[in-house]
């Protein structure tokens, strides 16, 4: 995993989703029993969580997630579709905007 670059803040990423993207990911994951019931269950669990990182002093930044993509890049990785895979694509898209290399 690259070294945080001194010159910038840590930012934890966060998987989100609109309720297109989120009733997508409803019909793919492994882990769906892990998911809240409905969309506006999941949003408002998301959006007390961000409030909470904030509150702790945390840098948090939603990463807006394409379902599809995620899916194809599980498979690439032969990697299940489920909450860890969720985190560690967020992490692949963060890395990817901002010109990191995946190790």
């Amino acid at each position: 995993m690259p070294k945080p670059r001194s010159d910038r803040e840590l930012v934890l990423g966060f998987a989100w989703f609109d309720r297109q993207q989120w009733h997508r990911l409803t019909e793919v994951v492994d882990d769906r029993n892990e998911l809240d019931d409905t969309f506006e269950q999941w949003e408002r669990s998301a959006l007390d969580a961000l409030r909470t990182l904030e509150r702790q002093g945390q840098r948090a930044e939603k990463v807006h997630i394409e379902v599809d993509a995620f899916v194809s890049w599980c498979k690439g990785k032969g990697l299940p579709i489920n909450g860890t895979s969720r985190a560690e694509y967020v992490s692949f898209v963060l890395q990817q905007r901002d010109g990191q290399a995946e190790v």
